[in-house]
């Protein structure tokens, strides 16, 4: 087993890797910008190193660096988070050429599944359901009208590398076509260095669930079920829960069967999840695979009772997989909300500054992963989630209740959060009725209903502090009155 493992990210996922770093007994590096001099997982760790400027360019992208210092330092492995190096196959690839060890899967998984593509082609000969559409990038547009007329409108013009929503257009009609190609080609390039697009079929009302998986050096690979993750702002996640409310367990049997599938294709090792897009009438079709750590792990950790950082290092040991596929059930039901510093009145615009109020909730049930403490600020510099917020209950119906009730005793006041939607979110019918997909802000949210909840909060919690201090000042005075040296007449009444 290692001895020193090195943590090449921040925040609460910096955090959370070496907590159970520190149960096995294994000693951790951290690595940390300027702007994150003072972070908790600086403290946390053993040891430190500042890897440069604030810009991520210049620090947590430094993988040169990273790798230098880990061999200085002793370090045996280096385990990526997620974002940053997580899915970067030239690192995986470097970190292996020095003689150091990868917490995650290999170069080659990495760079197949990181294209859209490749990873279709990889999955072919494995009988997965996959969204009808081109088996490879299209860059003639007029080849493109034609294979979209196969299809069928919609259609999905969408970048083979990358990810986020961008370079994706949804096309209506024919006429529409060429244009939002050369938009979303144009993006793709801008944002991955890579303009390819394919176009596939538009799946209409779609839900996003993705399964967990792990596999193995030894070939063994399991599923740790499912996590449903529709609702979505800019096509990423902000609210997740395991398991789906939808799934029975014919189709969760189907879907755990079909990401063991995908995994095998790349003989894939460490934590991975597969995931897929689900239509109105409960198909599933394969979507892509993330090759790292997910954001929502925690919901799989709550209903299963598995560790998923302490398998990856495990793993990248040269272990096998600490349970079979037979051994794991589900335990009860587990929500998770990002709450990140954004304002959700304001079309989820960053609102970064500093935490002047920062009070965690606590209770029955309830798990909080974040990086951040009272009086520290939320860099402009990284992605504004302060934490994740997680609830698990016996039933859907408890994790709820427990989520709002830990929304309502979060105390986060100097930069506007996600908490207001997140409580608006799953107090919702369609929520609680588990009738919803992906276009559930754009269908549902109503930013003006909570910018008048949050006026009316406000002009509650301004009447409470008026009347508070009216009682302050006639407790005061009352006090004042009682210091007041009594004289003879008075002593003599009383």
């Amino acid at each position: 087993m290692f001895k020193k493992i090195l943590v090449a990210n921040r925040g609460e996922i910096a955090l959370r890797v070496m907590r159970t770093a520190r149960e096995m007994g294994i000693k951790t590096v951290a690595v940390y910008s300027e702007a994150d001099r003072s972070a908790l997982h600086v403290r946390f760790a053993d040891e430190a190193i500042c890897l440069g400027p604030a810009a991520s360019s210049q620090s947590y992208l430094r993988g040169d660096k990273i790798i230098a210092e880990s061999l200085r330092l002793g370090v045996e492995a280096i385990h990526p988070g997620y974002g940053f190096l997580s899915e970067n196959a030239a690192f995986c690839q470097a970190v292996t050429d020095a003689g150091l060890v990868f917490i995650g899967p290999t170069p080659h998984a990495i760079e197949i599944m990181g294209d859209k593509l490749a990873s279709k082609r990889a999955v072919a000969e494995y009988n997965v359901p996959m969204v009808p559409g081109t088996p490879g990038a299209v860059s003639d547009p007029d080849e493109a009208l034609r294979l979209a007329a196969e299809i069928g409108y919609p259609v999905l013009i969408k970048a083979s590398a990358g990810g986020g929503g961008k370079g994706m257009r949804v096309v209506e009609r024919p006429q529409d076509l060429k244009a939002e190609m050369a938009r979303a080609s144009s993006e793709a390039a801008s944002a991955f260095g890579n303009g390819a697009v394919f176009v596939e079929k538009f799946v209409t009302k779609p839900r996003h669930i993705e399964v967990q998986v792990l596999g193995d050096t030894q070939g063994n690979v399991v599923h740790l079920f499912e996590r449903e993750c529709s609702i979505q702002r800019r096509h990423q996640k902000v609210i997740e829960e395991a398991p789906s409310s939808i799934l029975t367990p014919e189709l969760r049997a189907a879907m755990g069967a079909s990401a063991v599938a995908v995994a095998k294709s790349v003989n894939y090792t460490s934590a991975g999840t597969v995931e897929f897009l689900m239509d109105a009438d409960h198909k599933y079709y394969f979507l892509e695979m993330n090759t790292r750590l997910q954001v929502e792990h925690p919901v799989t950790e709550l209903i299963t009772g598995i560790d998923l950082v302490r398998e990856q290092i495990n793993i990248a040991a040269g272990k096998p997989i600490s349970f079979r596929q037979q051994d794991l059930r589900i335990h009860g039901h587990a929500l998770e909300l990002r709450v990140y510093a954004e304002d959700p009145t304001n079309r989820f615009l960053p609102d970064v500054g500093t935490l002047h109020t920062y009070r965690r909730p606590q209770g029955p049930g309830i798990r909080l992963d974040d990086g951040f403490e009272e009086g520290m600020e939320i860099p402009i510099h990284y992605d504004p989630m302060i934490a994740k917020l997680c609830a698990w209950g016996a039933n859907r119906e408890q994790a709820i209740d427990r989520m709002l009730r830990a929304i309502a005793e979060y105390r986060i006041n100097g930069v506007k959060t996600t908490l207001g939607f997140g409580a608006f979110a799953i107090d919702s019918v369609p929520f609680r009725t588990g009738d919803f997909d992906t276009k559930f802000v754009e269908q549902h949210f109503d930013p003006e209903k909570l910018k008048r909840d949050n006026a009316d909060e406000a002009e509650i919690a301004a009447l409470l502090a008026a009347r508070l201090n009216s009682l302050h000042q006639v407790t005061q005075g009352a006090a004042s009155a009682l210091a007041q040296p009594r004289t003879a007449w008075q002593l003599n009444r009383s």
